[in-house]
């Protein structure tokens, strides 16, 4: 099976930043897309960012400009650069990875980590 772990959360003041790490393992192929979403407390699941196997990233509007993501196709990671924090961006954050577990299979499956609560507050 697939794990995603992730770290990096925690409590910051409106303004600072903070860095999002995630790391897939197990019995992966490979990783076509590997992206970050957040949930708020009574809201649904959003998506804040996502990268391609090819480099390619997809961005929220509400975090463009002030979040950046990057992978590492060898490492099977994905981080989350979160700058200009603000109060309304306070969810527990959630890796998610597609992933291709065997060679010369199309079969994709989708992985989530069990998230980091990232708190923006004064």
């Amino acid at each position: 099976q697939v794990q995603l772990v992730e770290s990096g959360g925690g409590l910051v003041q409106p303004g600072g930043s903070l860095r999002l790490s995630c790391t897939a393992s197990g019995s992966i192929f490979s990783i076509n897309d590997m992206g970050w979403y957040r949930q708020a407390p009574g809201k649904q699941r959003e998506l804040v960012a996502t990268i391609r196997n090819g480099g390619s990233t997809n961005y929220a509007d509400s975090v463009k400009g002030r979040f950046t993501i990057s992978g590492d196709n060898a490492r099977n990671t994905v981080d989350l650069q979160m700058n200009s924090l603000k109060p309304e961006d306070t969810a527990r954050y959630y890796c998610k990875a597609i992933v291709v577990l065997n060679a010369g299979s199309r079969n994709q499956y989708q992985y989530w980590g069990q998230g980091t609560q990232v708190t923006v507050s004064s």
